[in-house]
């Protein structure tokens, strides 16, 4: 009997060494995936801040780019905004791709503000060609003139396929109210009733509504460096889009030429859109958007209107 009962004690004793011995392995475990996981959560945000630091460093260089001595802007072969002197030769480019630095990389695109159509400034038949340019068909495109017109005017009175506060907006999943004043920023067009992301974003088949237009400029766009959709929208021909895209590929115009002259057109610009990003590990962990202006003056100045998209 005592040495079945010795038995049974040895037995109920392995027992609670195991149950014991599995809880340590669970504390363990959680606490290892604890760690885990805390560690990183920290590198994640370091990665970020690094990253957004690298996306600043970007703009910062962009700028450099800027303020440099030159007269005139152009598009190159590729396409690259290049910045020319009054004799019109180019000044070359700074290192603007998967640029190496402290912590990672950095790349950056310098594009005209002046190129684009200004929203807040253009005819409604201005806004519908550039959305005929860009593929849109014309049901779609009648919702997006009017819609855009009713956000910008001062009343709640909507236009025939356009939309209002009362009727459409304060109806969304998270209710909002027209501005009814000029859009402050080009991102409110996603707001804005028929403007869908994929136009907005754009899609392998068509160009981002978001590049082809601006909120933050006079109205007047720069010859040399509008593209074929914006030229089309000012009502330029293919033959004459044609013509100012094979002219100005050698060297800017300085001036517009007679023949375009009360399109809407000029030679010049001083106000410019930075589109950044900062990589750490490969990853483009930070992107920001900067438009900057060039006020004249030996040496020139910039001022940064617009700022966004850091995250």
């Amino acid at each position: 009997m005592t040495t079945s009962r010795a038995r049974n004690d040895r037995g109920f004793a392995l027992v609670v060494v195991l149950l014991v011995l599995a809880l340590v392995g669970v504390v363990a475990a959680e606490f290892s995936f604890s760690v885990r996981l805390e560690a990183a959560a920290v590198r994640s945000y370091k990665n970020s801040v690094t990253a957004g630091h690298l996306a600043e460093t970007a703009v910062e260089q962009a700028i450099r780019e800027i303020v440099a001595d030159s007269a005139y802007v152009g598009l190159d072969d590729r396409g690259i905004l290049t910045f020319y002197t009054r004799e019109r030769l180019p000044l070359a480019h700074l290192p603007r791709d998967q640029v190496e630095f402290i912590g990672g990389r950095y790349s950056y695109r310098i594009t005209d503000e002046e190129g684009r159509i200004n929203l807040n400034t253009s005819p409604p038949d201005r806004l519908d060609r550039l959305l005929l340019a860009s593929g849109i068909e014309k049901r779609a495109r009648d919702t997006i003139v009017d819609s855009l017109q009713d956000w910008r005017d001062p009343n709640e009175e909507h236009r025939l396929n356009g939309a209002e506060s009362e009727d459409t907006y304060l109806k969304a999943a998270v209710p909002f109210r027209a501005r009814n004043a000029d859009l402050a920023s080009v991102a409110e067009l996603l707001q804005i009733k028929g403007v869908t992301r994929e136009l907005y974003e754009g899609a392998k088949d068509r160009p981002a509504l978001s590049d082809q237009v601006t909120v933050l400029t006079q109205g007047q766009i720069n010859i040399n460096t509008a593209n074929p959709v914006v030229l089309r929208a000012l009502g330029l021909s293919d033959a004459e889009i044609s013509q100012i895209v094979q002219s100005r590929r050698g060297a800017p115009f300085t001036t517009v030429p007679g023949q375009f002259g009360g399109r809407g057109l000029s030679a010049s610009t001083r106000t410019f859109r930075i589109d950044a990003e900062g990589f750490v590990d490969g990853r483009a962990a930070a992107r920001l958007t900067a438009i900057v202006a060039k006020a004249p003056g030996t040496p020139p100045t910039i001022a940064i209107i617009e700022w966004s998209g850091l995250r």
